[in-house]
C-alpha cells in the first residue's frame, strides 16, 4: 500500500479523486478551484502535451519525482524536495479537539485567508471538498484548521496544517491533526503527510507524533506558457 505514495499525486488523481480531475490516460490535474497539483501515469517522464487542453495561460501548480528542463511551453517557478511521512504510531485514543468545528462553504473565506496568511501548501476554495477539515475559533475567527486532501487505497493525507501567528505555541494544529488522524484509523486508513524537507521543526514535530519518514522527492512549482 506505501508504494502508492510513490506516485501519490496520479494514483489519487487516477483514482479516488478522478470526479475532481480532468485531463487525459496520462496526465490529469485538480480540476480549478481545488488544489493545483498535476500527476503523470509516468513520474518519471511526465507527458505535458496530456494537460495543454486542459489548463490556462499562467496557471501555476505543484509536481513531483520528475528533472530535466520543462518542455515547450512551460516555466518552472521553484525547486525544491519534500518529505512524504506515514503514521506509525497507535490510534490515539481519545479525540483532543472535541469543541473544533466541520468546516463547510460557509467558511472559504475565512480558510482561504488563513492559508494566504500562513502558506500550509497549496490550497484552493474547493480544497475543503476533498475530506474532513476541522477548524479552531476564537470569538467567530478560524485561528488554526487541518484537514485532508490526497486519497489513494487506504492512505488518506493529513494537509492543510496551519495557524495563525497570534496563536501559535497552543497546540491548537496539533490537536486538530490527532482528531484527524484518530477518524482516519477508525475508518481503517493510514494517515500519511508532506513536509518541506528542510522544514527541521515541523519534521521533527511530526516524528514525535507517531510519524516516520518514509520518501524525499523533487517537488517543482511550475507554470503555463
Amino acid at each position: 500500500m506505501k508504494r502508492l505514495l510513490d506516485n501519490i499525486m496520479w494514483n489519487a488523481l487516477s483514482g479516488p479523486h478522478a470526479k475532481y480531475a480532468c485531463g487525459t490516460a496520462a496526465a490529469k490535474r485538480y480540476a480549478v478551484g481545488f488544489s493545483p497539483l498535476i500527476g503523470f501515469a509516468d513520474a518519471g517522464a511526465p507527458n505535458f502535451a496530456g494537460l495543454d487542453a486542459h489548463c490556462r495561460p499562467g496557471e501555476q501548480f505543484y509536481c513531483a519525482g520528475w528533472s530535466g528542463a520543462a518542455p515547450a511551453g512551460w516555466r518552472i517557478e521553484a525547486e525544491t524536495t519534500l518529505l512524504k511521512m506515514v503514521w506509525e504510531a497507535a490510534t490515539p485514543g481519545a479525540d483532543e479537539a472535541r469543541d473544533a468545528i466541520a468546516l463547510g462553504p460557509q467558511h472559504v473565506e475565512q480558510a482561504l485567508a488563513l492559508a494566504a496568511l500562513t502558506k500550509p501548501g497549496p490550497f484552493g476554495p474547493r480544497t475543503i471538498e476533498l475530506g474532513e477539515y476541522f477548524g479552531c475559533f476564537d470569538g467567530g475567527r478560524l485561528v488554526a484548521m487541518a484537514g485532508e486532501r490526497m486519497l489513494a487505497g487506504t492512505l488518506r493525507e493529513v494537509s492543510g496544517v496551519c495557524t495563525h501567528p497570534d496563536f501559535q505555541g497552543r497546540g491548537l494544529a496539533r490537536r486538530l491533526m490527532l482528531k484527524l488522524i484518530r477518524r482516519q484509523k477508525l475508518r481503517g486508513e493510514t494517515p500519511f503527510l508532506h513536509v518541506m524537507s528542510d522544514n527541521i521543526g515541523a519534521r521533527e514535530l511530526y516524528r514525535r507524533m507517531g510519524f516516520g519518514n518514509y520518501l524525499e522527492s523533487v517537488v517543482r512549482v511550475i507554470s503555463t506558457g
